[in-house]
């Protein structure tokens, strides 16, 4: 993912400061009428805007080390010393199928998977190199074990793919040498229509950092073009210096602007690849407020995994997932496919909305009541969305109150309680402040 402050002196731009949708991009010329292009676009991203929820995998070499997945630069590895990693990287029997059933069961509805990080391993079949799967370690296609256990579970199948290269010997000179840009964009567009021809029809594309080149130095309009005429279905992010059809926000929850669509890529503790000593774990609530937060906003949440070298899932992942999807199962369509929600004042609930039901989730149960203030629409019925049991309320000018609720959280780890209203639920605080009865000395 993002770039490493320890990148400074090779001129590169601090992890933090490296958010891809802050650089100047090229406008796209993909469709060149604008209408054809949105319409195209609204078409192709269906299905992504319904899903919300998504499982991001990085795997590689790097899980081998377990020290994070920017070890190899981080630790100023040389390439003669961490190309042999490949040698050792053996992992156990398709584990991809653990991971492909877990986002199915955690309510995810698609995956997005490292096919070639920074360090330049390709986890699939290349005609380009030796520092690939099939030619080293593994000794088999791990992307092709992914796509099959993805598609197996009934789930969309995204490729990430990073345009910066440790490895090779053009990846950095490429921004000085016309000649060795020349070779490295070349290399670089043959992995992507390799991706693009090698495993059907493929979903989702992720580019990742796009250092050292610009839009034109990585001829980033003939790529996209290249990859809509392989894959005229496909949905392609913004990093590789061109808008593409959503951005990409990394650790934070930030909403594009309007009309814009967006996925907020978040990792479950605070490492994307594997590293055993990072326990600072997101707990099943937390997981659930975020993507309550992304969908109440209107964008996507897209949660990572870093299974260990062998595959295997670490095993708070698997508990934090777990739980987080017993919930989904239960409160699902507060989540899938649901619209742009504007009320969100409230110190112990979060929101989100589909048509004229606003979804009310409470994390930090009070109980007895709950109550929303400044509600502009009325309310025709409440109820718990896990059980349907009916909830009573009562309401005025200035709040509604759901009544009559057990001391403890009816459900874990939030409870959504469904409100049916006769329009699209707004809240308007500041009538509240002005127009609330006061009395005064």
């Amino acid at each position: 993912m993002a770039a490493s402050g320890s990148a400074l002196a090779a001129g590169m731009l601090p992890r933090t400061s490296l958010r891809m949708d802050a650089w100047p991009m090229a406008a796209s010329a993909v469709h060149p009428n604008p209408d054809s292009e949105e319409s195209d676009r609204i078409r192709r991203m269906k299905w992504w805007h319904e899903a919300r929820f998504g499982m991001f995998i990085h795997w590689g070499l790097y899980s081998l080390i377990g020290r994070h997945e920017w070890v190899m630069e981080d630790e100023g590895i040389p390439v003669s010393e961490y190309a042999p990693i490949a040698g050792q990287f053996k992992p156990k029997p398709a584990p991809a199928r653990a991971w492909a059933r877990l986002a199915r069961e955690a309510g995810m509805k698609y995956m997005v998977m490292t096919t070639k990080h920074h360090e330049g391993f390709c986890q699939f079949a290349t005609g380009t190199t030796e520092y690939c799967a099939p030619k080293q370690g593994p000794g088999r296609d791990l992307v092709r074990e992914y796509v099959d256990a993805a598609r197996g579970e009934g789930l969309r199948v995204g490729f990430y793919y990073s345009l910066m290269d440790w490895h090779h010997p053009d990846g950095a000179a490429c921004a000085t040498d016309p000649a060795a840009r020349k070779r490295f964009v070349e290399y670089i567009h043959t992995h992507v229509r390799e991706l693009m021809t090698n495993y059907g029809k493929i979903d989702v594309l992720w580019y990742d950092v796009a250092w050292p080149l610009d839009a034109a130095g990585w001829e980033s309009e003939r790529m996209n073009k290249m990859v809509f005429e392989l894959q005229p279905d496909i949905l392609v992010n913004n990093r590789n210096r061109l808008p593409g059809d959503f951005s990409t926000p990394e650790q934070e929850i930030t909403a594009a602007q309007e009309g814009r669509a967006w996925e907020s890529c978040m990792t479950l503790n605070d490492s994307w690849g594997y590293q055993r000593a990072d326990d600072d774990w997101k707990s099943p609530r937390r997981v659930l407020q975020n993507l309550i937060q992304c969908s109440r906003d209107g964008g996507n949440y897209l949660l990572n995994i870093g299974p260990m070298a062998d595959g295997s899932i670490p095993e708070e992942s698997l508990r934090t997932l777990s739980e987080a999807g017993q919930w989904m199962q239960r409160n699902g369509t507060a989540i899938y496919a649901s619209d742009l929600c504007q009320p969100r004042a409230s110190d112990y609930a979060s929101f989100t909305r589909r048509g004229t039901t606003l979804f009310m989730h409470v994390y930090f149960w009070p109980g007895n009541y709950v109550a929303i203030a400044g509600l502009q629409a009325r309310v025709l019925s409440a109820r718990y969305l896990a059980t349907g049991g009916k909830i009573s309320f009562e309401q005025d000018r200035f709040r509604v109150r759901f009544t009559g609720l057990p001391q403890e959280a009816p459900d874990h780890p939030l409870t959504t309680i469904a409100i049916e209203c006769d329009a699209e639920p707004r809240q308007d605080m500041l009538f509240v402040r002005k127009h609330k009865p006061r009395d005064g000395v």
